[in-house]
Protein backbone atom coordinates (compact mmCIF):
# COMPACT_ATOMS: atom_id res chain seq x y z
CA UNK A 1 0.00 0.00 0.00
CA UNK A 2 2.88 2.28 0.47
CA UNK A 3 4.08 1.85 -2.96
CA UNK A 4 0.17 3.30 -4.46
CA UNK A 5 -0.08 6.19 -1.64
CA UNK A 6 3.34 7.29 -3.51
CA UNK A 7 1.87 6.40 -6.82
CA UNK A 8 -1.29 8.69 -5.71
CA UNK A 9 1.02 11.38 -4.56
CA UNK A 10 2.44 11.77 -8.01
CA UNK A 11 -0.42 12.07 -9.82
CA UNK A 12 -1.70 14.98 -7.65
CA UNK A 13 1.23 16.85 -7.86
CA UNK A 14 0.76 16.58 -11.23
CA UNK A 15 -2.00 19.45 -11.07
CA UNK A 16 -1.66 20.40 -7.75
CA UNK A 17 -4.21 19.41 -4.45
CA UNK A 18 -6.89 21.41 -5.72
CA UNK A 19 -7.80 19.67 -9.00
CA UNK A 20 -9.46 16.80 -7.86
CA UNK A 21 -11.36 18.86 -5.07
CA UNK A 22 -12.64 21.03 -7.69
CA UNK A 23 -13.50 18.48 -10.49
CA UNK A 24 -15.11 15.98 -7.90
CA UNK A 25 -17.29 18.40 -6.73
CA UNK A 26 -18.10 19.62 -9.99
CA UNK A 27 -19.15 16.59 -11.21
CA UNK A 28 -21.14 15.96 -8.14
CA UNK A 29 -24.17 17.37 -9.50
CA UNK A 30 -24.45 14.78 -12.55
CA UNK A 31 -25.02 12.47 -9.37
CA UNK A 32 -27.54 14.26 -8.06
CA UNK A 33 -29.49 15.22 -10.92
CA UNK A 34 -31.10 12.37 -11.88
CA UNK A 35 -32.47 10.72 -9.24
CA UNK A 36 -33.66 14.17 -7.91
CA UNK A 37 -35.06 15.29 -10.94
CA UNK A 38 -37.37 12.21 -10.59
CA UNK A 39 -37.71 12.63 -6.61
CA UNK A 40 -39.09 16.18 -7.88
CA UNK A 41 -41.14 15.74 -10.27
CA UNK A 42 -42.64 12.82 -8.51
CA UNK A 43 -43.37 14.69 -6.21
CA UNK A 44 -45.13 17.77 -7.33
CA UNK A 45 -46.35 16.17 -10.03
CA UNK A 46 -48.07 13.00 -8.59
CA UNK A 47 -47.58 11.10 -11.35
CA UNK A 48 -44.48 8.18 -11.47
CA UNK A 49 -44.87 8.69 -15.37
CA UNK A 50 -44.07 12.38 -15.73
CA UNK A 51 -41.58 11.84 -13.64
CA UNK A 52 -40.13 8.91 -15.58
CA UNK A 53 -40.50 10.72 -18.75
CA UNK A 54 -38.36 13.81 -17.67
CA UNK A 55 -35.71 11.52 -15.81
CA UNK A 56 -35.49 9.85 -19.30
CA UNK A 57 -35.02 12.99 -21.32
CA UNK A 58 -32.55 14.42 -19.42
CA UNK A 59 -30.62 11.05 -19.55
CA UNK A 60 -31.60 11.13 -23.52
CA UNK A 61 -29.59 14.71 -23.51
CA UNK A 62 -26.91 13.56 -21.30
CA UNK A 63 -26.67 10.43 -23.81
CA UNK A 64 -26.68 12.32 -26.80
CA UNK A 65 -24.94 15.69 -26.11
CA UNK A 66 -21.88 14.27 -23.94
CA UNK A 67 -19.83 13.65 -27.18
CA UNK A 68 -19.94 16.96 -28.29
CA UNK A 69 -19.13 18.76 -25.45
CA UNK A 70 -16.04 16.44 -25.72
CA UNK A 71 -15.51 17.48 -29.58
CA UNK A 72 -15.70 21.13 -28.52
CA UNK A 73 -13.35 21.13 -26.07
CA UNK A 74 -10.70 19.20 -28.43
CA UNK A 75 -11.25 21.71 -30.87
CA UNK A 76 -11.27 25.25 -28.64
CA UNK A 77 -9.93 24.28 -25.49
CA UNK A 78 -11.52 23.06 -22.00
CA UNK A 79 -11.75 26.36 -20.40
CA UNK A 80 -14.46 28.36 -22.37
CA UNK A 81 -16.26 25.27 -23.19
CA UNK A 82 -16.80 23.94 -20.03
CA UNK A 83 -17.45 27.90 -18.38
CA UNK A 84 -20.35 28.07 -20.74
CA UNK A 85 -21.85 24.38 -20.27
CA UNK A 86 -21.74 24.37 -16.12
CA UNK A 87 -23.68 28.05 -16.47
CA UNK A 88 -25.89 26.72 -18.74
CA UNK A 89 -26.25 23.66 -16.78
CA UNK A 90 -27.17 25.68 -13.50
CA UNK A 91 -29.48 27.95 -15.01
CA UNK A 92 -31.28 24.56 -16.65
CA UNK A 93 -31.50 22.96 -13.43
CA UNK A 94 -32.94 25.66 -11.70
CA UNK A 95 -35.60 26.28 -14.69
CA UNK A 96 -36.38 22.09 -13.65
CA UNK A 97 -36.92 22.92 -10.30
CA UNK A 98 -38.90 26.33 -10.54
CA UNK A 99 -41.04 24.81 -13.37
CA UNK A 100 -41.64 21.57 -11.24
CA UNK A 101 -42.37 23.47 -7.98
CA UNK A 102 -44.94 25.22 -10.47
CA UNK A 103 -46.36 22.63 -11.53
CA UNK A 104 -46.36 23.15 -15.53
CA UNK A 105 -47.37 21.12 -18.30
CA UNK A 106 -44.97 17.78 -18.90
CA UNK A 107 -44.52 18.46 -22.12
CA UNK A 108 -42.33 22.08 -21.31
CA UNK A 109 -40.99 20.17 -18.36
CA UNK A 110 -39.26 17.29 -20.06
CA UNK A 111 -38.07 19.70 -22.78
CA UNK A 112 -36.04 21.83 -19.84
CA UNK A 113 -34.90 18.01 -18.69
CA UNK A 114 -33.86 17.45 -22.23
CA UNK A 115 -31.45 20.79 -21.74
CA UNK A 116 -30.32 20.06 -18.79
CA UNK A 117 -29.01 16.63 -19.60
CA UNK A 118 -27.60 18.07 -23.01
CA UNK A 119 -25.61 21.08 -20.94
CA UNK A 120 -24.21 18.42 -18.49
CA UNK A 121 -20.34 19.92 -18.37
CA UNK A 122 -18.89 16.68 -18.51
CA UNK A 123 -16.54 17.30 -15.98
CA UNK A 124 -15.35 13.73 -14.95
CA UNK A 125 -14.26 12.50 -18.83
CA UNK A 126 -12.51 16.51 -19.12
CA UNK A 127 -10.76 15.84 -16.01
CA UNK A 128 -9.60 12.68 -17.10
CA UNK A 129 -8.02 13.94 -20.62
CA UNK A 130 -6.73 16.67 -18.82
CA UNK A 131 -4.82 14.80 -16.17
CA UNK A 132 -3.71 12.22 -18.84
CA UNK A 133 -2.33 15.58 -20.54
CA UNK A 134 -0.37 16.72 -17.57
CA UNK A 135 0.99 13.06 -16.76
CA UNK A 136 1.80 12.79 -20.73
CA UNK A 137 3.55 16.22 -21.04
CA UNK A 138 5.86 15.21 -17.95
CA UNK A 139 6.96 12.01 -19.53
CA UNK A 140 5.45 9.76 -17.34
CA UNK A 141 5.08 6.16 -17.70
CA UNK A 142 2.04 3.95 -18.77
CA UNK A 143 1.94 3.30 -14.76
CA UNK A 144 1.31 6.13 -13.91
CA UNK A 145 -1.25 7.17 -16.44
CA UNK A 146 -3.16 4.50 -15.36
CA UNK A 147 -2.60 5.47 -11.54
CA UNK A 148 -4.24 8.97 -12.89
CA UNK A 149 -7.19 6.68 -14.71
CA UNK A 150 -7.46 5.01 -11.41
CA UNK A 151 -7.98 8.11 -9.15
CA UNK A 152 -10.30 9.34 -11.39
CA UNK A 153 -12.82 6.59 -11.62
CA UNK A 154 -12.57 6.67 -8.41
CA UNK A 155 -13.70 10.18 -7.77
CA UNK A 156 -16.61 8.75 -10.47
CA UNK A 157 -17.74 6.04 -8.18
CA UNK A 158 -17.46 7.91 -5.20
CA UNK A 159 -19.59 10.70 -6.75
CA UNK A 160 -22.08 8.31 -7.93
CA UNK A 161 -22.24 7.16 -4.40
CA UNK A 162 -22.80 10.19 -2.35
CA UNK A 163 -24.70 12.39 -4.47
CA UNK A 164 -27.99 9.84 -4.32
CA UNK A 165 -27.44 9.91 -1.08
CA UNK A 166 -27.24 13.72 -0.41
CA UNK A 167 -30.40 14.00 -2.74
CA UNK A 168 -32.02 11.19 -0.17
CA UNK A 169 -30.77 13.04 2.78
CA UNK A 170 -32.37 16.40 1.41
CA UNK A 171 -35.69 14.78 0.70
CA UNK A 172 -35.91 12.82 3.89
CA UNK A 173 -35.39 16.28 5.86
CA UNK A 174 -36.68 19.00 3.57
CA UNK A 175 -37.71 18.88 -0.09
CA UNK A 176 -36.05 17.54 -2.92
CA UNK A 177 -35.43 21.09 -4.57
CA UNK A 178 -33.03 21.41 -2.05
CA UNK A 179 -30.90 19.03 -3.46
CA UNK A 180 -30.84 20.60 -6.99
CA UNK A 181 -30.35 23.75 -5.17
CA UNK A 182 -27.19 22.93 -3.65
CA UNK A 183 -26.20 21.04 -7.33
CA UNK A 184 -26.75 24.40 -9.18
CA UNK A 185 -24.38 25.98 -6.77
CA UNK A 186 -22.04 23.32 -7.17
CA UNK A 187 -22.12 23.50 -10.96
CA UNK A 188 -21.74 27.25 -10.77
CA UNK A 189 -19.17 27.39 -8.38
CA UNK A 190 -17.27 24.50 -8.30
CA UNK A 191 -17.51 23.92 -12.28
CA UNK A 192 -16.59 27.08 -13.30
CA UNK A 193 -13.52 26.42 -10.44
CA UNK A 194 -12.63 23.82 -12.68
CA UNK A 195 -12.46 25.54 -15.98
CA UNK A 196 -9.99 28.51 -14.63
CA UNK A 197 -8.07 26.49 -13.26
CA UNK A 198 -4.38 27.09 -14.80
CA UNK A 199 -3.93 23.49 -15.32
CA UNK A 200 -7.23 24.39 -18.24
CA UNK A 201 -4.51 25.03 -20.81
CA UNK A 202 -2.55 21.58 -20.28
CA UNK A 203 -4.49 20.52 -23.67
CA UNK A 204 -4.56 23.16 -26.45
CA UNK A 205 -6.27 22.90 -29.87
CA UNK A 206 -3.73 22.33 -32.77
CA UNK A 207 -4.16 25.21 -34.97
CA UNK A 208 -5.01 24.69 -38.50
CA UNK A 209 -3.85 26.85 -40.93
CA UNK A 210 -4.96 30.08 -42.25
CA UNK A 211 -7.86 28.83 -44.49
CA UNK A 212 -7.87 25.18 -44.51
CA UNK A 213 -10.74 22.59 -43.26
CA UNK A 214 -9.84 20.72 -39.95
CA UNK A 215 -9.46 17.15 -40.81
CA UNK A 216 -11.36 14.65 -38.35
CA UNK A 217 -8.37 12.14 -37.36
CA UNK A 218 -10.19 8.61 -38.04
CA UNK A 219 -10.39 6.62 -35.17
CA UNK A 220 -9.35 3.05 -35.45
CA UNK A 221 -12.25 0.02 -35.56
CA UNK A 222 -11.31 -1.18 -32.08
CA UNK A 223 -12.77 2.17 -30.07
CA UNK A 224 -16.21 0.92 -30.81
CA UNK A 225 -16.06 -2.22 -29.49
CA UNK A 226 -14.20 0.13 -26.02
CA UNK A 227 -17.54 1.68 -26.31
CA UNK A 228 -19.79 -0.99 -26.89
CA UNK A 229 -18.10 -2.69 -23.54
CA UNK A 230 -18.93 1.08 -21.56
CA UNK A 231 -22.48 0.36 -22.70
CA UNK A 232 -22.49 -2.96 -21.72
CA UNK A 233 -21.66 -1.98 -18.05
CA UNK A 234 -24.18 0.42 -17.75
CA UNK A 235 -26.70 -1.99 -18.95
CA UNK A 236 -25.44 -4.44 -15.65
CA UNK A 237 -25.99 -0.92 -13.73
CA UNK A 238 -29.38 -0.32 -14.93
CA UNK A 239 -30.12 -4.17 -14.99
CA UNK A 240 -28.47 -4.33 -11.10
CA UNK A 241 -30.55 -1.53 -10.32
CA UNK A 242 -34.09 -2.62 -10.99
CA UNK A 243 -33.20 -6.22 -9.78
CA UNK A 244 -31.92 -4.69 -6.21
CA UNK A 245 -35.37 -2.03 -6.20
CA UNK A 246 -37.87 -5.26 -6.73
CA UNK A 247 -36.19 -7.41 -4.87
CA UNK A 248 -35.67 -4.95 -1.79
CA UNK A 249 -39.80 -4.18 -2.32
CA UNK A 250 -40.54 -7.86 -2.52
CA UNK A 251 -38.30 -8.57 0.80
CA UNK A 252 -40.66 -5.32 2.23
CA UNK A 253 -37.15 -4.01 2.63
CA UNK A 254 -37.43 -1.17 -0.05
CA UNK A 255 -35.41 1.98 1.85
CA UNK A 256 -32.49 -0.95 1.63
CA UNK A 257 -32.28 -0.35 -2.16
CA UNK A 258 -29.91 3.02 -2.01
CA UNK A 259 -27.98 1.34 0.44
CA UNK A 260 -27.52 -1.67 -1.16
CA UNK A 261 -26.60 -0.13 -4.43
CA UNK A 262 -24.01 2.54 -2.58
CA UNK A 263 -22.21 -0.69 -0.54
CA UNK A 264 -21.35 -2.15 -4.51
CA UNK A 265 -20.75 1.76 -5.15
CA UNK A 266 -18.08 1.72 -2.26
CA UNK A 267 -16.59 -1.51 -3.01
CA UNK A 268 -16.15 -0.84 -6.57
CA UNK A 269 -13.65 2.98 -5.55
CA UNK A 270 -12.20 0.55 -3.17
CA UNK A 271 -11.17 -2.10 -5.72
CA UNK A 272 -10.77 1.02 -8.62
CA UNK A 273 -7.87 2.77 -6.28
CA UNK A 274 -6.08 -0.53 -5.42
CA UNK A 275 -5.22 -1.15 -9.77
CA UNK A 276 -2.12 0.91 -8.84
CA UNK A 277 -0.53 -2.35 -6.78
CA UNK A 278 -1.45 -4.25 -10.58
CA UNK A 279 2.19 -5.04 -11.71
CA UNK A 280 2.75 -2.99 -14.72
CA UNK A 281 3.25 -6.62 -17.01
CA UNK A 282 -0.17 -7.60 -16.91
CA UNK A 283 -1.15 -5.39 -19.97
CA UNK A 284 -4.55 -3.41 -20.70
CA UNK A 285 -6.10 -6.28 -22.51
CA UNK A 286 -5.39 -9.09 -20.62
CA UNK A 287 -7.01 -6.85 -18.13
CA UNK A 288 -10.01 -6.42 -19.83
CA UNK A 289 -10.40 -9.98 -20.18
CA UNK A 290 -10.23 -10.71 -16.56
CA UNK A 291 -12.47 -8.37 -15.71
CA UNK A 292 -14.90 -9.47 -18.39
CA UNK A 293 -14.38 -13.13 -16.47
CA UNK A 294 -14.96 -11.31 -13.02
CA UNK A 295 -18.24 -9.90 -14.42
CA UNK A 296 -20.09 -12.76 -15.37
CA UNK A 297 -18.10 -15.23 -12.40
CA UNK A 298 -19.22 -12.62 -9.91
CA UNK A 299 -22.18 -11.12 -11.19
CA UNK A 300 -24.35 -14.99 -11.73
CA UNK A 301 -24.82 -15.67 -8.21
CA UNK A 302 -27.63 -12.87 -8.26
CA UNK A 303 -29.84 -15.38 -10.50
CA UNK A 304 -30.38 -17.30 -6.82
CA UNK A 305 -30.26 -14.25 -4.06
CA UNK A 306 -33.22 -14.18 -2.61
CA UNK A 307 -32.58 -12.54 0.98
CA UNK A 308 -31.43 -9.05 2.00
CA UNK A 309 -28.33 -10.28 3.74
CA UNK A 310 -27.08 -12.77 0.16
CA UNK A 311 -27.94 -9.60 -1.78
CA UNK A 312 -25.37 -7.64 0.49
CA UNK A 313 -22.85 -9.84 0.11
CA UNK A 314 -23.59 -10.53 -3.40
CA UNK A 315 -23.62 -7.17 -4.38
CA UNK A 316 -20.61 -5.70 -2.46
CA UNK A 317 -18.59 -8.80 -4.41
CA UNK A 318 -19.55 -7.79 -7.72
CA UNK A 319 -18.56 -4.29 -7.01
CA UNK A 320 -15.09 -5.33 -7.40
CA UNK A 321 -14.71 -6.22 -10.69
CA UNK A 322 -16.98 -3.04 -11.67
CA UNK A 323 -14.13 -0.65 -11.29
CA UNK A 324 -11.49 -2.42 -12.94
CA UNK A 325 -13.43 -2.83 -16.12
CA UNK A 326 -14.42 0.60 -16.34
CA UNK A 327 -10.97 2.40 -15.91
CA UNK A 328 -9.15 -0.26 -18.22
CA UNK A 329 -11.64 0.66 -21.41
CA UNK A 330 -10.54 4.31 -20.07
CA UNK A 331 -7.39 2.96 -20.47
CA UNK A 332 -6.92 1.74 -23.37
CA UNK A 333 -9.28 4.38 -25.21
CA UNK A 334 -6.47 6.65 -24.04
CA UNK A 335 -4.08 4.50 -25.47
CA UNK A 336 -6.32 3.75 -28.87
CA UNK A 337 -7.79 7.77 -30.00
CA UNK A 338 -4.95 10.05 -30.98
CA UNK A 339 -5.03 13.24 -28.85
CA UNK A 340 -6.99 15.56 -30.84
CA UNK A 341 -10.10 13.36 -30.24
CA UNK A 342 -8.83 12.11 -26.41
CA UNK A 343 -11.65 14.21 -24.76
CA UNK A 344 -14.71 13.27 -27.21
CA UNK A 345 -13.84 9.88 -26.56
CA UNK A 346 -13.57 9.83 -23.16
CA UNK A 347 -17.06 12.07 -23.14
CA UNK A 348 -18.14 9.33 -25.42
CA UNK A 349 -17.56 6.65 -23.26
CA UNK A 350 -19.32 8.20 -19.93
CA UNK A 351 -22.47 8.64 -22.22
CA UNK A 352 -22.53 5.22 -23.44
CA UNK A 353 -23.12 4.02 -19.42
CA UNK A 354 -25.38 6.56 -19.30
CA UNK A 355 -27.25 5.15 -21.98
CA UNK A 356 -26.84 1.74 -21.77
CA UNK A 357 -27.75 2.07 -17.96
CA UNK A 358 -31.20 3.93 -18.89
CA UNK A 359 -32.57 1.74 -21.64
CA UNK A 360 -31.44 -1.15 -19.57
CA UNK A 361 -33.36 0.24 -16.26
CA UNK A 362 -36.33 0.39 -18.54
CA UNK A 363 -36.33 -3.05 -19.97
CA UNK A 364 -34.90 -4.62 -16.87
CA UNK A 365 -37.81 -2.63 -14.57
CA UNK A 366 -40.53 -3.95 -16.81
CA UNK A 367 -39.20 -7.79 -16.53
CA UNK A 368 -39.24 -7.39 -12.47
CA UNK A 369 -42.56 -6.47 -12.71
CA UNK A 370 -44.14 -9.11 -14.73
CA UNK A 371 -41.32 -12.38 -13.91
CA UNK A 372 -39.77 -10.84 -10.80
CA UNK A 373 -36.48 -9.58 -9.49
CA UNK A 374 -34.41 -12.62 -10.82
CA UNK A 375 -35.40 -11.28 -14.42
CA UNK A 376 -33.78 -8.14 -14.15
CA UNK A 377 -30.42 -9.81 -13.00
CA UNK A 378 -30.94 -11.81 -15.55
CA UNK A 379 -30.02 -9.20 -18.02
CA UNK A 380 -26.71 -7.87 -16.01
CA UNK A 381 -25.44 -11.67 -16.32
CA UNK A 382 -26.40 -11.88 -19.54
CA UNK A 383 -24.49 -8.07 -20.12
CA UNK A 384 -21.52 -9.21 -18.39
CA UNK A 385 -21.64 -12.22 -20.80
CA UNK A 386 -21.71 -9.66 -23.87
CA UNK A 387 -18.54 -7.55 -22.11
CA UNK A 388 -16.47 -10.85 -22.02
CA UNK A 389 -17.38 -11.54 -25.64
CA UNK A 390 -16.29 -8.16 -26.69
CA UNK A 391 -13.20 -8.17 -24.67
CA UNK A 392 -11.92 -11.49 -25.83
CA UNK A 393 -12.79 -10.72 -30.29
CA UNK A 394 -10.94 -7.82 -29.84
CA UNK A 395 -6.97 -6.85 -30.15
CA UNK A 396 -7.14 -2.86 -28.95
CA UNK A 397 -4.25 -1.42 -30.98
CA UNK A 398 -2.70 1.88 -29.49
CA UNK A 399 -2.65 5.27 -31.70
CA UNK A 400 1.20 6.25 -33.29
CA UNK A 401 1.94 8.41 -30.48
CA UNK A 402 4.20 11.84 -30.46
CA UNK A 403 7.13 12.58 -27.46
CA UNK A 404 3.96 14.76 -26.20
CA UNK A 405 0.25 14.07 -26.51
CA UNK A 406 -1.20 17.46 -25.60
CA UNK A 407 0.06 20.67 -27.70
CA UNK A 408 2.19 21.60 -24.97
CA UNK A 409 1.28 24.74 -23.54
CA UNK A 410 3.94 27.41 -21.89
CA UNK A 411 6.10 26.20 -19.44
CA UNK A 412 4.40 28.56 -16.67
CA UNK A 413 1.02 27.21 -17.83
CA UNK A 414 0.78 24.34 -15.37
CA UNK A 415 2.83 22.06 -13.49
CA UNK A 416 5.04 19.64 -14.44
CA UNK A 417 5.19 16.31 -12.34
CA UNK A 418 7.43 16.19 -9.65
CA UNK A 419 8.66 12.83 -10.21
CA UNK A 420 11.07 11.80 -12.91
CA UNK A 421 11.22 12.66 -16.31
CA UNK A 422 11.40 10.16 -19.15
CA UNK A 423 11.89 11.21 -22.88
Amino acid sequence: MTAAYATYRRVIALGGPLLPVVSFLGRLPTAMCQLGSLLLVAETSGSLTTAGLVGGALAAGQTAAGPLTGRLADRHGQRPVVLAACWLNALAVAALVAGSLARIATPPLAAIGLLAGASVPQIGPLARTRTVALARRAGADDRLVGAALSLEGTLDEVSFVLGPALVGLAATLAHPAVALALATVLLAGCGSAFALHRTATALRPAKAPAGARRARTRLPGGVWALRASMALQGAMFGACQAGITALTAHLGRPAQAGLVYAAMGVMSAAAGLSLALVPARIGLPARWRAAGVALVALSAPLLWVGTLGALYLVVVVLGVAFAPHLITVFGLTERAVPASRLAESMAFLTSAVVGGQALALALSGRLADAYGPQAAFAVAVGAAVLILAVAAATRPTAAARPVTRAVAAPADSAPSASADHRP
